[in-house]
């Protein structure tokens, strides 16, 4: 079965928007902004348009285009098609109402809407979405940009993963490659990739760790957790575990029915995740046995890189802030190494 682009005429698009009204943008970043839009049938969509006076996401506006047409998963953020008149180029996305991750997890207000069954099930809900892209589709996709931001909510606050304009897609056989162009964020980046350009499965195994983290914590991994030594999340999580400490992890507004047991679990196959070197980090499918099977006996971990850190705030490489690239709902990121 093919999954081809639907083509929206633009005057469509621009009507669902109210001309592209100030009062219905979600975000803005360096290629244009994000709109909420009503189709004329009353379906609610989320449209990127890249903006006329903006060369910086061109790329990955075509990448994205090409790439997510072709996955079909329910943890994937689905294309609903595009609009090219003229020099338009315009995204159209099912709507998620309930914007993304970060948009919980990092505010005391909205992270207590989270109870650890609503946690679990996103956390779930990503490892399925990562199988996929891996092992299931009919590209094999490593996303190079796995964050909070860009895990997206639905109604049911089912995880979707979105923003694949700088994604690489391997060959059938291919398992590992090199590239010249390190792009990301600062904090999700395994070692290997950020240090060496080493592009595997295992990058996003690393990435997806630190996010797991941050689901259950409420914290950034880019902060600092420490007084006398500038600790980030992973370091924080890594020295609580050690220290025979880690429930002090967990959020305290998750409520008081979490099992320890799952919590301890997590923090284990997150340090798993986050092992320095990529042969000792498990697969996707390996995390999913690991959380689901109670009995199943976990490896110790082992010191993970980038434990220490002396910055606190998250910024995309090389020197672009997350206000530059990641302030919107669904994302293009362009960072070229210098």
């Amino acid at each position: 079965m093919k999954h081809e682009l639907n083509i929206f005429n633009f005057q469509t698009i621009a009507t669902a928007t109210n001309n592209f009204s100030s009062t219905n943008v979600l975000g803005k970043g360096g290629f244009g902004a994000v709109y909420m839009g009503i189709l004329p049938g009353g379906q609610e969509i989320e449209i990127k348009r890249l903006s006329r006076n903006s060369n910086e996401g061109i790329e990955e506006f075509q990448n994205e285009a090409k790439l997510i047409a072709k996955l079909q998963h329910t943890n994937l953020v689905r294309l609903l098609g595009c609009s090219l008149q003229e020099e338009e180029r315009i995204l159209v996305y099912e709507y998620m109402p309930n914007k993304s991750l970060d948009f919980f997890i990092f505010d005391s207000h909205r992270r207590k809407l989270l109870n650890w069954k609503n946690c679990f099930n996103i956390i779930e809900g990503i490892t399925q979405g990562l199988i996929y892209l891996h092992k299931y589709s009919r590209l094999k996709v490593i996303h190079r940009n796995l964050k909070a931001s860009n895990i997206l909510l639905d109604r049911q606050l089912n995880p979707k993963i979105s923003d694949f304009g700088i994604a690489k897609i391997f060959g059938v056989d291919d398992t590992i490659a090199n590239t010249n162009r390190i792009v990301g964020t600062y904090g999700y980046m395994s070692p290997e990739y950020a240090m060496n350009g080493i592009v595997s499965i295992k990058i996003y195994v690393y990435s997806f760790g630190v996010l797991v983290l941050e689901i259950v914590s409420g914290k950034k991994n880019n902060g600092c957790y420490h007084i006398e030594h500038p600790l980030n999340l992973v370091g924080y999580a890594w020295q609580l575990r050690n220290e025979g400490k880690g429930l002090e992890l967990k959020d305290p507004t998750l409520d008081e029915s979490c099992p320890p047991d799952e919590v301890l679990r997590c923090l284990h196959v997150c340090l798993l995740c986050i092992e320095d070197q990529a042969i000792d980090r498990p697969t996707m499918l390996e995390v999913v046995s690991m959380l689901t099977n109670e009995t199943m006996l976990l490896p110790a971990p082992k010191q993970p890189a980038f434990y220490i850190n002396d910055t606190t705030e998250e910024s995309e490489n090389p020197g672009k802030s997350v206000e530059d690239c990641s302030i919107n709902n669904i994302t293009i990121s362009m960072m070229d190494a210098r």
